[in-house]
C-alpha cells in the first residue's frame, strides 16, 4: 500500500505540474485572436472608404456648426445726397459753368451758344472762308464766323500757332490756324486760344475747352446757362434797337 502511494504521489504531482504548464502556455493563445482583431480594425480604419467616412462626418459637423451661427443683418449704407450748388460763383471766386453757356466774343460783337467740354483741351470756333496771309513777316489769317443764321463780318487776326488735325479718311492731317481771342462769360474776361474749324454741321458754333476754364472756373454738367447771356452785346437786342430808331 505504501509502495502504491509512493508511486501515485509522484504521478499526481507531475500531473499537476503539467496542468499548470498547459494553462500558462495556453494563455497567450487566448489573447492572440484579440490582437489580430485589433490590427484588422486598425487596417479598416486606414482604408480609403474609412477615411472618406471620416471626412464626410467632419463636413457634416462643420455644416451643422455653420448653420447654428446667427445670421448677421445686412445694413445698407445711407445714400449721400450732395446739396445742389446754387449761384454763379464758388466761395473762392471761381465761376460755375454749366454744360452749355452763352459766350461773348468782343472782337465779333456776338453772343454764341457754346458747349463746355471738359474732355477737350483747346477751344474751337466755327470759321468759314479761312484765308492765311502774311503781314510784317508773320502769319495772319482772315475768316468769318458762320453758324445757324449767324454770320459775322470778315475778321483778320495773327496766327498764334498752327496745328494739324488728322482725319479718319485721310492720311495727311488738316492744317488749322489757332488764334488768341478775348472771351467774356459772366463778369469774367479772359484771353484763350481757338482752333478755327468749320463747325456749321455741328450743333454749337463754339466749343469751350479746358485751357480756358481750368484755373478760373468749375463745370457743373447738371446745369446749363448758369452765367446767362450778355444782353449788352446781344445781336437780337441790337436789331430791336435799329428797328425802333428806323
Amino acid at each position: 500500500m505504501k509502495q502504491q502511494w509512493k508511486i501515485l504521489v509522484p504521478l499526481m504531482l507531475s500531473g499537476g505540474l503539467m496542468a499548470c504548464t498547459t494553462t500558462a502556455t495556453q494563455s497567450p493563445d487566448t489573447d492572440a485572436p484579440t490582437k489580430k482583431e485589433s490590427s484588422v480594425e486598425k487596417d479598416k480604419a486606414t482604408t480609403p472608404s474609412a477615411k472618406k467616412d471620416v471626412v464626410e462626418r467632419k463636413k457634416e459637423k462643420d455644416s451643422v456648426v455653420k448653420n447654428e451661427q446667427p445670421k448677421q443683418k445686412v445694413v445698407s449704407k445711407p445714400k449721400i445726397v450732395r446739396p445742389k450748388v446754387e449761384g454763379k460763383k464758388l466761395s473762392d471766386g471761381k465761376l460755375i459753368l454749366g454744360s452749355k453757356e452763352w459766350i461773348h466774343l468782343p472782337g465779333l460783337k456776338e453772343n454764341l451758344d457754346s458747349r463746355v467740354d471738359t474732355g477737350a483741351t483747346t477751344s474751337s470756333l466755327s470759321a468759314v472762308d479761312v484765308t492765311p496771309f502774311e503781314r510784317d513777316g508773320k502769319d495772319w489769317v482772315k475768316f468769318k464766323v458762320e453758324h445757324n443764321g449767324i454770320k459775322s463780318e470778315e475778321v483778320s487776326m495773327p496766327v498764334a500757332r498752327w496745328v494739324r488735325i488728322k482725319q479718319a479718311n485721310t492720311e495727311k492731317g488738316e492744317r488749322r490756324a489757332v488764334v488768341n481771342m478775348w472771351v467774356e462769360i459772366g463778369d469774367l474776361k479772359e484771353k484763350t486760344d481757338f482752333t478755327l474749324a468749320d463747325r456749321t454741321h455741328l450743333s454749337y458754333p463754339l466749343l469751350l475747352g479746358r485751357s480756358f476754364f481750368k484755373d478760373v472756373a468749375v463745370v457743373d454738367v447738371g446745369r446749363t446757362y448758369v452765367q446767362g447771356k450778355n444782353l449788352e452785346h446781344d445781336g437780337k437786342k441790337d436789331d430791336d434797337k435799329k428797328m425802333k430808331t428806323e
